[in-house]
């Protein structure tokens, strides 16, 4: 079971008609008794990271979620600024992220970016792979991706960083540590290659 969170951030429609279309069982949770079954959580999110973790803190699932993800180990998937909250702090906010990968967001120095918008970061993009570890089964590194972005996720462990993307620097687009995973682009705009990667999550 698919189990997608809406804390009021994010595609929320977008992922659930992936599933389904997939034939995997999924639903949406707006509320913590709807965790119960949850045997893959993606959380998704659009936005700035402090209105991201404010919403999910008034959901009432923070708690939850952290006893499923770092207790009971089910799998996670963050996505854009659902990625971005992975993180122990941003330099878009003031509060603290939920700290489950090793890491800060930052803002991209846009003096580095040669376009002539340049932030945020925003349309098709290919991916460097460092380790697939089964998220990025099928895909190569010339798979494109949509981003939309101002901010990027720094992880303190290099181990963390599972796929890197050129943007003025060469950042991390995809992170992962033990159950958690994430990415700063959006699968559920990516067409063929994001639908891949979100079969990739659910047969993890």
């Amino acid at each position: 079971m698919i189990t997608i969170i809406n804390y009021g951030l994010g595609n929320i429609r977008a992922f659930y008609n992936v599933y389904k279309r997939l034939n995997i069982p999924v639903k949406i949770a707006s509320q913590k008794e709807d965790l119960r079954d949850a045997r893959k959580i993606i959380l998704p999110g659009v936005g700035a990271f402090d209105h991201a973790i404010t919403l999910l803190q008034h959901s009432g699932m923070q708690e939850t979620l952290n006893e499923l993800v770092l207790a009971k180990k089910i799998p996670v998937f963050g996505i854009c600024v659902g990625m971005q909250i992975l993180a122990k702090s941003s330099e878009e906010g003031v509060l603290p992220g939920l700290g489950w990968i090793d890491g800060s967001v930052k803002k991209f120095d846009s003096t580095l970016i040669s376009h002539k918008t340049r932030l945020p970061h925003m349309g098709w993009n290919t991916i460097k792979l460092i380790n697939t570890n089964g998220l990025f089964t099928n895909l190569t590194a010339d798979s494109r991706f949509y981003f939309l972005h101002s901010y990027y996720f720094k992880c303190n462990n290099e181990v963390n960083v599972i796929a890197k993307t050129q943007y003025g620097i060469e950042f991390a687009s995809a992170v992962n540590s033990d159950n958690i995973y994430g990415v700063q682009f959006h699968p559920e705009k990516s067409h063929g290659n994001g639908i891949q990667l979100l079969n990739n999550f659910a047969n993890l």
